[in-house]
């Protein structure tokens, strides 16, 4: 067969790809509220999977122990109509109850927490110690020759610290990944 389709490596590697190829890439946040019951996780994350959907961020927490509920949020990426698709999907598993599209949401807020460990003496060190102040990260451990900072915030912006941290010894990132909330009085 000489269709382009059948060769090794023709053809779309995900869903990301498919025909809406006019549509631009967009990132979202859900947040998945679903019954805290084994095997849950593994449906959500396997519908991601078994489309060829990627998961940039997962967050999972129980978030009412009396209702025996959890809270999966999911950071992603997609074109709008595959996203809509992701939504509608996860609707569908039997244990969720309800999905929130925060980064739609007038409402939403979002943040991530970051511990980063950078090693350095002299004016490395002190370097670190200011721009630490910059990004009001946190010193929660510190030998003479290293620190380890707690960060929070918006995920590109604990990017941009842990990037500047880089030339001045950067050893270890460890990421929370994203969380989400609404504001206003409403539970969401």
């Amino acid at each position: 067969m000489s269709d382009a389709s059948t060769k090794p490596g023709a053809g779309p590697k995900s869903a990301y790809f498919l025909s809406h190829s006019d549509e631009s890439v967009e990132r979202r946040t859900l947040a998945v509220l679903v019954d805290n019951e084994p095997g849950v996780l593994a449906r959500v994350v396997g519908l991601f999977s078994g489309r060829g959907y990627n998961i940039d961020s997962l967050t999972v927490a129980e978030v009412d122990a009396s209702q025996h509920r959890s809270r999966i949020t999911i950071v992603t990426q997609g074109t709008p109509h595959i996203l809509e698709q992701i939504e509608a999907q996860l609707l569908r598993i039997v244990p969720v109850a309800e999905v929130i599209d925060i980064t739609n949401s007038k409402s939403g807020i979002e943040r991530e927490l970051a511990l980063v460990k950078v090693a350095g003496t002299g004016e490395k060190r002190v370097e670190a110690l200011r721009i630490a102040e910059i990004f009001r990260a946190r010193v929660i451990d510190t030998t003479n020759e290293s620190f380890i900072f707690e960060a929070t915030g918006a995920s590109e912006k604990l990017t941009q610290f842990i990037d500047l941290m880089r030339p001045l010894g950067l050893v270890e990132v460890s990421r929370t990944g994203v969380l989400s909330i609404q504001r206003g009085k409403e539970k969401g």
